[in-house]
């Protein structure tokens, strides 16, 4: 097992070259991988909700978004307990701890699935636990600036960040092909519409195994939980994590914060979800529940003992005024990519895999399976892979162009991708054939992909020219947790509209925020006399 590290000077050269370039790779190496599993598990039920409908499971589609939004919400707020585990708990307890955590709704949604009876309130609280996945983000992030000096910290932190986002389309590549299989032992299901995978058509009347779509990861996260533990250190040095005691003593601090994270996000969920979905039904906005959900739990994590002084430290960040406009713009960047990854699949299967029949008043009477429509799970994979490759490039084109302005052109082309894909949608949703809509709609889904992955990187960009070093990290740790909140927002817009029949009304409003977007960062970057010019 690696030792603790008790000193630590990556800035010293002779240091870093003598013995701290090796540990600090060893480490990235093996936080990558759990990382990338992190975000497979946190997005898994956009996979997942698609071949229950395809099997015949008895919830509404709308019920089946509620799974995505669900995970997407519990991880955004779980980021940020996540981001003072490293200085209190060290980084191998935080990477092993939370790699472990992972296997709980791995292996119990494999479970789970095997019966299609099982209630809808288990499969709520197992997308609930795969929010452990979202939060990893900030953890591991927080880790790996640790151990790489300044003029590395682009490099790793891009590397950890890009690969580990890899997870969201390894997710929707892996299942479909493993559910073709046996591999995990337990009796087959019959498919009752058609579904996809990455190379084509599995058509009604085949057997699947969706039980492996939990299995699976449960079996690659045993050797990195292992692996996490035997090579990556603690840094026990006096600048990062002086007095964190013993593995189990780690592991509490983490378990109970994290119970913070997850009691607040039931309670945002209750308020906001219908009856029908094990809510209160009462109607109570998501725009007042969130920012409920993110003041309870940091003002929570304020008064734990031994925390309280750090959190209130981060408080700074928030009496600068630049601090909420790169919340808002980052939102526009990060959380339509990881909100569209969890909304696509289903939103595909449900607009262009079913005939929707109207009657004279243009009220949705019923659905019809469409025969001809493409297979979900074919092509969603797709926007997730563009939008994590590119994200590279929007960095480097920020250093080159500035970063407010290639944000201003990926805003532009968001707002017109957004009504682009909102026009084809409606089409599709109104005629008895869908599919032949499908291409247009797709391309113009993946230009939104393209533009959200490039202005990820460059509002990377921005937050660190416009923030000192010591305000650079916890803003971006911020923008990250508010960011995050789009894999609840979108998948839970687009299930309420479409449970109305109108899909498009939600592609719309998407549109009408990153117009938004685009007047607040022309007018903070871009516009003449602006303080901080084309960060």
């Amino acid at each position: 097992m690696a030792k603790d590290i008790l000193k630590w000077d990556p800035e010293n050269e002779a240091f870093w070259e003598s013995e701290g370039k090796s540990v600090a790779w060893k480490t990235l190496w093996i936080s990558i991988p759990c990382l990338l599993c992190g975000f497979a598990v946190w997005i898994y039920w956009s996979v997942i909700t698609v071949q229950m409908l395809n099997l015949g499971f008895p919830f509404s589609k709308g019920n089946l978004f509620t799974l995505n939004a669900i995970a997407g919400l519990s991880g955004a707020t779980l980021r940020i307990p996540s981001s003072f585990f490293i200085r209190i708990s060290g980084g191998r307890n935080t990477i092993f701890f939370t790699t472990v955590l992972l296997m709980i709704p791995a292996f119990l949604t494999g479970l789970a699935l095997q019966d299609v009876n099982t209630p809808l309130w288990m499969f709520q609280l197992l997308a609930l636990l795969c929010g452990f996945g979202g939060g990893n983000f900030a953890a591991s992030m927080s880790n790996i600036s640790f151990f790489f000096p300044k003029k590395m910290q682009g490099l790793s932190l891009g590397l950890n960040a890009g690969l580990g986002n890899f997870g969201v389309t390894a997710t929707q590549i892996l299942i479909p092909f493993v559910m073709t299989l046996g591999l995990f032992g337990g009796d087959s299901m019959i498919l009752k519409i058609d579904s996809g995978t990455l190379i084509g058509k599995i058509p009604a009347g085949s057997e699947t195994w969706i039980q492996n779509s939990g299995f699976v990861w449960f079996s690659i996260l045993i050797p990195l939980a292992l692996l996490s533990w035997v090579m990556i250190s603690n840094i026990r040095a006096a600048h990062v994590s002086p007095d964190i005691g013993g593995p189990v003593s780690s592991f509490f601090k983490i378990s109970v914060m994290l119970l913070v994270g997850l009691l607040t996000s039931v309670g945002g969920l209750w308020l906001i979800l219908p009856e029908s979905a094990n809510g209160s039904g009462m109607n109570i906005s998501k725009w007042l529940v969130l920012p409920a959900v993110i003041a309870a739990t940091v003002g929570v994590l304020a008064i734990l003992p031994g925390l309280s002084q750090r959190v209130r430290a981060q408080y700074k960040i928030f009496s600068h005024p630049h601090t909420w406009i790169m919340t808002v713009i980052y939102t526009m960047t990060f959380g339509s990519f990881i909100g569209y990854s969890a909304a696509l699949p289903l939103s595909i299967k449900v607009i262009f895999g079913f005939q929707h029949v109207t009657g004279p008043d243009g009220v949705l009477t019923h659905t019809l399976a469409n025969p001809n429509g493409p297979g979900a799970l074919t092509y969603a994979w797709i926007g997730p892979f563009i939008g994590a490759v590119i994200r590279p490039i929007g960095g480097w084109l920020a250093d080159k162009l500035g970063g407010a302005f290639v944000t201003q052109i990926c805003s532009i082309v968001m707002v017109a991708g957004a009504l682009g894909a909102a026009h084809y949608m409606q089409a599709a949703y109104a005629s008895p054939t869908p599919e032949v809509f499908f291409t247009p709609f797709f391309l113009t889904f993946m230009l939104l992909f393209l533009a959200a992955g490039i202005g990820n990187g460059s509002t990377f960009r921005t937050i660190a020219v416009v923030f000192d070093r010591q305000q650079a990290g916890p803003v971006l740790g911020w923008t990250s947790a508010v960011a995050a909140y789009g894999a609840f927002i979108i998948p839970i817009v687009f299930g309420e509209q479409i449970e109305k029949g109108f899909p498009q009304t939600a592609l719309y409003g998407f549109a009408a925020f990153y117009a938004v977007c685009l007047v607040l960062n022309w007018w903070a970057y871009l516009r003449p006399g602006a303080k901080y010019k084309n960060p």
